[in-house]
């Protein structure tokens, strides 16, 4: 099997984040979970000043484009290639290339495995993000996402939720 490396999907500016719900649906469809592991729009925290105000706002880092984590060959390719909105991938011609190390750097986009001290049934705290200071037992951990889900209690029922690696701590 392949390795999985960071590709750039070009889309209608504007459609990124509708691009990005239409590539993850296909891919629990089609349980393509284990070629396409993450589907990804850049965004960066800016200081907006508007009515003399200041105002903390995330924007996209590149708009009209998405960033892909998946396994190159066609089954991938046709799915993320005829994806609405989609204009193509960048790379010369129908060709994709893939990001390289120096080039995914800047974006916050470690590539090395991460070793976690943790396995399922562990009790966890949040540490980071939505579900700060929430205490949780992981149901699965996901290597390639380098994510668990936990399970939280939200309205009175469990839920699983989705927390990566850097936003958890040991118990």
């Amino acid at each position: 099997m392949s390795e999985a490396n960071w590709y750039v999907v070009h889309t209608y500016s504007g459609y990124e984040n509708k691009v990005k719900a239409n590539i993850e649906k296909t891919i629990e469809n089609r349980h393509l979970e284990d070629q396409i592991l993450e589907v990804r729009v850049p965004m960066q925290d800016v200081v907006e000043v508007k009515n003399g105000v200041k105002k903390q706002a995330q924007k996209k880092m590149f708009p009209g484009y998405v960033l892909i984590n998946m396994i190159m060959n066609d089954d991938t390719w046709y799915v993320v290639r005829n994806t609405r909105g989609v204009t193509g991938f960048v790379g010369p011609g129908s060709k994709p290339v893939p990001l390289t190390e120096e080039e995914m750097r800047p974006l916050g986009i470690a590539s090395g495995e991460v070793v976690v001290d943790f396995e399922e049934g562990d009790s966890v705290t949040v540490i980071g993000g939505v579900w700060k200071d929430t205490v949780g037992i992981i149901q699965s951990i996901n290597q390639n996402k380098q994510s668990v889900t936990i399970n939280v209690e939200l309205f009175g029922r469990e839920t699983p939720v989705e927390i990566s690696f850097t936003e958890i701590k040991k118990m």
